[in-house]
């Protein structure tokens, strides 16, 4: 393939591209009206992070939507941005930014491939179905030259799968491996299955935490599609305020996105809700993919024990053994869902970094974090709730 048959560009709307063009790439499997396997690359979600002034001027999220052509057809897409901080990527990068500007360099603005304050999994370099190989290598080796010629620090990919992390190595990036914690749904008919692979004081406990949560003094209802409301999305928006608040010191997503995402995503989403003495007291917001469940968001404006628990994680797993989703992924971090069945799995990452002596130095210390990062998920994995063979139970 010679350099005259690619055609790379950059469009700073998506709505350049239109949602055809980009779903064609980024969720061909949904084009008969499925469910798309990862809701977050949509159009649909993108746009309305876009629409919504989520991302965008003033974020610190400047949409550089990336695309890769071939013979006049738009064969990849890629959701990148151009980043003048590192908020909103759940790949922690600070002390890089750092030890650049402290030798001299400037770091921001970089450039980002990922979704937006979305710490789930997916494929970044995303093709149309037979232009996978080409496709992949024409974005990555556009990705990076935009970023040298623009004479910009660096080029992340964030939470791209294991298969992209492999291929851009072979292409001069470096891989980063991090972990998160995933709950595996090995066909369960329902959540007492699950329980009974647990061992007996963790399948106790977690009943225990169970009957306490929903002994708060109300209901918990789970809302899917036309069941969510827009009350519904007035109480969610208070309890993620007051998280937003806390954890980054602003919320990320406007109040708007809730309201694009009424109309364009509630078939991609299950909102579950607690109510209490006649008003709704805190939520969990969970996204929906063909094989998996995304948990995102949580908040509340009562504290109850254990409820939190209750709602990101115990109803996630009823809602996938539910749909038969083969995993839950419950956002960035955590090792207390290690005791609630949620297993440490590897996440990857891809960096380029435009010096080469600074490229070095961080390649050295990734092959020393990946080692370490490998024992660690090997130790927590020993140390997981289930059943261990061969081992008789003491109950």
């Amino acid at each position: 393939m010679s350099a005259q048959e690619v055609e790379i560009r950059i469009f700073p709307k998506i709505s350049d591209i239109g949602q055809a063009e980009w779903d064609a790439c980024a969720c061909p499997e949904a084009t008969d009206g499925a469910r798309p396997d990862d809701p977050f690359t949509t159009y649909r979600f993108l746009s309305a992070m876009e629409d919504s002034g989520s991302v965008g001027p003033g974020t610190g999220w400047q949409p550089q939507y990336l695309t890769a052509s071939i013979g006049g057809q738009m064969v990849g897409v890629a959701p990148m941005y151009a980043k003048s901080h590192s908020q909103g990527e759940y790949i922690f990068d600070h002390s890089w930014a750092h030890a650049l500007e402290r030798a001299g360099g400037r770091y921001y603005p970089k450039l980002q491939i990922a979704v937006p304050h979305t710490p789930a999994t997916g494929r970044r370099f995303l093709t149309r179905p037979g232009f996978e190989d080409a496709g992949v290598a024409a974005l990555i080796q556009g990705a990076v030259q935009l970023t040298d010629t623009n004479g910009l620090s660096s080029l992340h990919i964030t939470f791209c799968t294991e298969a992209e992390a492999m291929a851009a190595e072979e292409l001069g990036l470096m891989a980063r491996k991090s972990q998160q914690f995933h709950w595996q749904n090995h066909g369960y008919d329902d959540f007492d299955g699950f329980l009974a692979t647990l061992s007996s004081r963790k399948r106790k406990n977690i009943r225990k935490e169970r009957q306490q949560a929903q002994d708060f003094g109300g209901t918990i209802e789970t809302f899917t599609g036309d069941q969510i409301e827009p009350e519904h999305w007035d109480a969610f928006w208070e309890f993620y305020q007051d998280t937003g608040a806390r954890k980054w010191g602003t919320p990320y997503l406007t109040r708007q996105f809730f309201d694009i995402a009424q109309e364009t995503l509630r078939d991609d989403m299950a909102l579950v809700l607690a109510r209490r003495d006649g008003r709704w007291v805190a939520g969990a917001l969970n996204f929906i993919g063909a094989d998996a469940l995304y948990g995102r968001y949580w908040g509340c404006r009562e504290h109850h024990p254990f409820l939190h628990f209750e709602l990101c994680y115990y109803r996630a797993i009823d809602i996938a053994i539910d749909m038969k989703l083969a995993t839950v992924e419950a956002g960035a971090q955590g090792e207390h869902k290690l005791a609630r069945g949620y297993l440490p799995t590897a996440t990857w990452s891809l960096h380029w970094m435009r010096d080469q002596g600074f490229a070095r130095a961080v390649g050295d210390y990734l092959r020393q974090e990946r080692a370490a990062v490998d024992e660690e998920i090997e130790i927590l994995t020993e140390y997981g709730p289930f059943k261990r063979p061969n081992i008789e139970e003491q109950q």
